[in-house]
């Protein structure tokens, strides 16, 4: 399955899940006088919206190049990826503010059966991170990174309240509040991963040399060419799944231009052809 389609179909999954189980949290919740499933059913929430963010995100950044974006529109993703972020940083403040507000009122103890609940949705969630995050490293793409830490962020608020729920149960009337400060736990889980999401995109946005396996890669291939003595000065750029090449390759000196140029044309194509995930590469032809 191309690239492309693969990634709008893990973003779609990952949207019909996150529909479902906001549903199931929500009623999970308010019948199970459970506020920590609330605030589960907030975060999944704001999931869907974000996972509409990242599909759009996805489906513009796969458009072919043009004018007036030769290198095309790969670095869509990252900045998708930065709203992802906003996105989670509002679920985990609105969390706290009522969780907070909570503490500070008197409420039932949960229902017994909404650990059932959780449990399932744990489950699912950790099910869902291993799929997307996998696929995001097939495919090299930080919105998919940014969506399945979604998942493992929604699974360690479950968790969490979880942990609550069970310690409301456990400790009886007085405990209540326990579901609550299980809900203000996982405010700072989330705003934690936030910054796991944030760095890698930032650093894609900004260029950051941080491709040192896939430069040795680039090198290695360069050598079995014909032609090519050495390569020089390697720099890589990350735009959306692919990576943007500007390699200098060092031949004999001798060479006419002519049999440079084709040298150059062979590089690329090989590189190419050896590496499916680069995009444009650029090769300057220094004499050995």
């Amino acid at each position: 399955m191309p690239a492309p389609k693969l990634a709008i179909r893990t973003v779609i999954f990952s949207l019909l899940g996150n529909v479902a189980l906001a549903i199931i949290k929500f009623l999970a919740g308010v019948f199970g006088n459970s506020y920590a499933l609330i605030a589960d059913a907030i975060e999944s929430t704001v999931d869907v919206f974000s996972s509409l963010l990242v599909l759009f995100g996805m489906s513009y950044s796969h458009r072919p190049a043009d004018e007036n974006h030769p290198y095309g529109h790969g670095k869509a993703e990252p900045l998708i990826t930065f709203l992802v972020v906003a996105f989670l940083i509002f679920s985990a403040i609105t969390i706290a503010r009522q969780a907070i507000s909570n503490i500070q009122t008197p409420h039932e103890l949960p229902e017994s059966w909404t650990l059932l609940v959780l449990g399932a949705i744990i489950a699912w969630k950790e099910i869902s991170y291993q799929i997307v995050l996998r696929r995001s490293k097939k495919l090299n793409s930080s919105a998919l990174k940014a969506e399945a830490w979604h998942h493992r962020s929604d699974a360690i608020t479950s968790v969490a309240a979880f942990i609550g729920i069970s310690i409301a149960l456990f400790g009886g009337p007085g405990f209540e509040v326990a579901d609550d400060y299980a809900a203000l736990i996982a405010c700072g889980f989330i705003l934690y991963n936030c910054y796991g999401i944030f760095r890698p995109a930032l650093g894609e946005v900004m260029d950051e040399n941080n491709h040192d396996d896939l430069i040795g890669e680039i090198r290695q291939v360069a050598l079995t060419v014909k032609g090519v003595k050495d390569t020089e000065k390697c720099f890589i750029r990350k735009a959306g799944m692919k990576y943007h090449v500007d390699l200098h390759a060092a031949v004999d000196g001798q060479l006419t231009v002519r049999q440079g140029h084709d040298i150059a044309h062979l590089l690329k194509d090989t590189l190419r052809r050896e590496i499916p995930q680069l995009g444009h590469v650029l090769i300057h032809i220094e004499p050995a």
